[in-house]
């Protein structure tokens, strides 16, 4: 069996495998945070569908069940933008890594 996705043309490369590819420099400190946390955050108290933890294509958030809350893996961060836009409730603060940090893109 392939490990290939039914249907993608011969030589493409999934998402994932793209992203695969990308080189990335950790910087020392996030630049992605949450305004709100704790037990009255609205990741808690009212989204009931998370949306960033199933739009972000590099997988930066993930909702933890057991502690109600929502993990940030700032270091998987491709700087795509789409956290801005995707929170309803406006709870996600994203700046750009400082110089020489964060993601270098290979095949434009």
């Amino acid at each position: 069996m392939s490990d290939k996705p039914e249907g993608l043309p011969a030589g493409a490369m999934t998402v994932e495998g793209k992203l695969g590819l990308l080189e990335y420099k950790k910087s020392p400190e996030t630049h992605i945070t949450l305004r709100k946390t704790g037990a009255d955050a609205p990741c808690v108290s009212e989204c009931k569908s998370k949306p960033c933890t199933t739009v972000c294509p590099a997988k930066v958030y993930d909702w933890e069940e057991h502690e109600k809350k929502i993990l940030v893996a700032y270091e998987n961060c491709i700087e795509c933008g789409a956290c801005r836009m995707l929170c309803p409730f406006d709870n996600i603060s994203c700046d750009w890594p400082k110089g020489g940090f964060g993601v270098k893109y290979k095949f434009g």
